[in-house]
């Protein structure tokens, strides 16, 4: 009886079976004459069952004493039996419920996505993958965390609200046991996202989830698995543990270059947020036969919807904003910005441009530039280390922190000279104190050191501070901030900061567009890397004579003759306005378009 519920149904239809069995045969002994009268033992065997499972079915009984006593006595014994079958069914029902209401249940799903961790990147992951998911009829995302299932999914209801045609189903387990792993069907899924979990080990899990998958067996293929440390040092050790198939991401990096490239063209972070998000344009790669044998130059003006911005070759090399001279080969793809691969369209002919429009400006000479750093936390030595290399010789970098970071600044620099001053973050008097006025970009840095949500606050009161104190000057700085939560950025609008560098959901979008494609990782390594070409917010007035209308396909060919491929602009009136902060990309070709002389062009370009 111990065995649970189907023990227990199976000890009560065998005693049902030995009462009818027993009161059958008394019947056929003691009261024969009412035996033969009611169908002989097939009758009474039957008419014994119905009064077993049915109290109320002898109410219309007539025959001698024996034969109704006999009825009486196996009604009484079925209605004990039938109640402790209501009882057991009831109990074991209960019991299968709390189970499953526990998460502990194996997953029947085929070409799912599996999320293994939990943090607050599962509601972006989820989110984007709902967004990802919304032609299709039916997908699934299943989610494997130690917490409690109903919990995680009041979250996900709460968080994220409608999922639309992605079912979401969360599972109670240890991502690091071999056992629950089982509980998510990885062999049937068709995409693995290891998430970095809070917490000083979460790079340790990371590597430990990477060794599961990968030491596991997988009879029907391998599905494509994707990751992302924290820490640069655990960057060699999670490819190792993860096999050369899975693609893994170093955060920290990206985080770095994009506080980096953020601080000297103001609106990086949208532009990316937008080209790493399903909601507006992404990155698409489709073979174009009509294509073949054009110059990538040629490629620019030849679709009427979408945005040529590299090629992939039939070797699987990735070529971003490559020479304007590139053929395109039999076997080579279009790398393509659009809304969507349904929307991307071969034009029958070239939009016209207007010639009279095009600016005549020659390439800038870079000027060293003179840099303030408020803040400090652990990304700040690897940000003045990119930025050393990619600044002119000469530009100042002050640090305003409460106590001087002496180890960094006796460290040599090649093109950065480097300052200390000391400031209380948040007051408005010290601040005054470090002559604003002469610096033309201005980071704020979040501090790592205590609760994400505190480091916002007190982010915020210092964004305020500084932004009253540049009206007061009149002398315009530009000022970019790291963001801990990306609730905070609307808040933080009113402080009219110029970017909001908001990484950890920059990194959840990144790892979503490359489980969906894992032919999207090299486009992106090429995006982030500081050699080759990156994006860029350029002056519009290098492309466009400032109030001449136009339209985009004249940006694009003004950017072409430059040796860059424009994809989108930025209008400086719009930018506090949200959720685009004045960022079109992928624009139609054909709109008039007047730029004015503080917007930008969005590019690819090497420099």
């Amino acid at each position: 009886m111990d065995r649970g519920t189907p023990a227990l149904i199976g000890w009560l239809t065998l005693a049902s079976l030995l009462l009818i069995i027993v009161v059958t045969g008394a019947v056929l002994l003691l009261a024969r004459d009412d035996a033969i009268s009611n169908g002989g033992w097939l009758g009474i065997t039957w008419m014994t069952l119905m009064r077993a499972i049915d109290p109320g079915t002898m109410g219309g009984d007539t025959g001698s004493a024996m034969f109704l006593m006999l009825m009486l006595t196996v009604t009484i014994g079925g209605v004990f039996i039938v109640s402790s079958l209501i009882g057991v069914l009831t109990t074991g029902l209960e019991n299968r419920i709390t189970e499953l209401r526990k998460g502990r249940s194996r997953v029947i799903e085929r070409g799912h996505t599996v999320l293994l961790g939990w943090s607050d990147q599962v509601f972006t992951v989820v989110a984007e993958l709902a967004k990802a998911n919304q032609s299709q009829r039916r997908s699934c995302v299943v989610i494997l965390a130690d917490h409690d299932k109903v919990d995680m999914d009041e979250q996900i209801r709460a968080q994220i609200g409608d999922t639309g045609r992605t079912r979401v189903i969360c599972r109670s387990g240890n991502p690091l046991n071999r056992n629950d792993l089982e509980l998510v069907s990885p062999e049937t899924a068709r995409a693995i996202m290891v998430l970095s979990p809070p917490g000083d080990d979460s790079d340790i899990n990371v590597i430990k989830s990477l060794l599961l998958l990968s030491n596991r067996s997988w009879p029907h293929g391998r599905p494509h698995m994707v990751a992302a440390v924290q820490d640069s040092e655990n960057l060699a050790a999670a490819k190792l543990a993860a096999g050369p198939e899975a693609q893994v991401i170093d955060a920290d990096d990206i985080a770095v270059r994009l506080v980096v490239q953020s601080h000297r063209q103001a609106g990086l972070s949208t532009v990316c947020a937008d080209l790493l998000d399903f909601a507006g344009n992404e990155f698409y790669i489709r073979a174009e036969p009509a294509l073949i044998g054009k110059t990538y130059g040629e490629t620019l003006d030849a679709y009427r919807l979408g945005s040529p911005v590299g090629i992939l070759r039939g070797d699987g090399d990735v070529l971003i904003n490559p020479s304007m001279s590139t053929p395109v080969g039999d076997q080579d793809q279009m790398i393509m910005i659009a809304e969507d691969d349904l929307l991307i369209q071969l034009a029958d002919t070239p939009v016209p441009i207007a010639e009279s429009a095009i600016a005549m400006v020659p390439a800038r000479t870079p000027e060293p530039d003179r840099t303030l750093f408020i803040g400090w936390n652990s990304r700040a030595p690897k940000i003045i280390d990119l930025l050393d290399r990619l600044v002119e010789p000469g530009s100042t970098l002050d640090i305003a922190a409460p106590t001087r970071p002496t180890v960094l600044l006796t460290e040599g620099r090649t093109n950065l000279v480097i300052g200390y001053k000391p400031c209380e973050l948040t007051s408005r008097r010290s601040l005054e104190t470090l002559d604003l006025g002469s610096y033309e970009h201005i980071v704020v840095l979040s501090d790592d050191s205590t609760d994400p949500g505190n480091a916002d606050d007190r982010t915020l009161v210092t964004l305020l501070h500084l932004r009253d104190i540049e009206v007061q000057l009149g002398d315009p700085y530009s000022i970019v901030t790291e963001m801990n939560d990306d609730g905070n950025r609307e808040v933080a609008q009113v402080t009219k900061a110029d970017d909001f560098i908001v990484s950890t959901k920059l990194i959840s979008l990144l790892l979503t567009q490359m489980a969906e494609n894992k032919h999207l990782n090299a486009v992106f390594t090429h995006l982030f890397e500081p050699d080759g070409s990156e994006i860029y917010l350029k002056p519009s007035s290098d492309y466009l004579i400032p109030g001449k209308e136009a339209n985009f396909a004249t940006v694009v060919e003004a950017a072409r003759r430059r040796g860059e491929t424009a994809i989108g602009y930025r209008l400086k009136r719009h930018g506090e306005e949200a959720p685009s902060y004045g960022v079109l990309l992928n624009p139609p070709k054909s709109d008039p378009l007047t730029l004015a002389q503080d917007d930008s062009v969005i590019v690819l370009a090497e420099n």
